[in-house]
């Protein structure tokens, strides 16, 4: 028996749904609007929320069913890890895939969200529902895209 955790002894490929649905450290960021640019296909955060974010908790409001609510709500899965380079830098996904470890605030590590929030790390007061926004190109935000692992 080993002592270290398993995302560190384990591949994306062998871990139980339990153990996938716990890299998910609950930022938020992948539940943001975004823009693709038509030209360049570059693809730009907003700070515009899904709407069911919860923006205190930086979970969805409805996980169970978010698929019938939000048409395009996307299901990070095995299946789709093609398409990983969408996902912020800091989520734990993509981090594993590209063989990187998890960063020192996640919750795997820490037990709990705190420290990610502390670190900003997630979306929590950085937000606006859908319908604040107007047009989305309004809202574009780099700060996803910062990360401190």
């Amino acid at each position: 028996m080993t002592d270290q955790p398993f995302w560190k002894n384990k591949t994306l490929e062998q871990m139980n749904e339990q153990e996938w649905e716990s890299l998910c450290d609950g930022c938020g960021k992948c539940c943001l609007n975004k823009v693709i640019d038509d030209d360049t296909d570059e693809l730009f955060f907003t700070n515009v929320a899904c709407e069911l974010l919860d923006t205190k908790s930086c979970q969805c409001s409805n996980y169970p069913n978010r698929f019938q609510i939000v048409s395009d709500c996307f299901k990070v899965t095995l299946e789709n890890r093609d398409s990983f380079n969408w996902l912020p830098a800091s989520c734990a996904y993509r981090l594993l895939d590209e063989g990187k470890d998890l960063p020192s605030w996640h919750p795997l590590r820490t037990g709990n969200t705190t420290e990610m929030h502390r670190l900003s790390q997630s979306v929590r007061g950085k937000i606006i529902s859908e319908k604040q926004a107007g047009d989305l190109e309004d809202h574009i935000v780099y700060w996803p895209l910062k990360f401190e692992p």
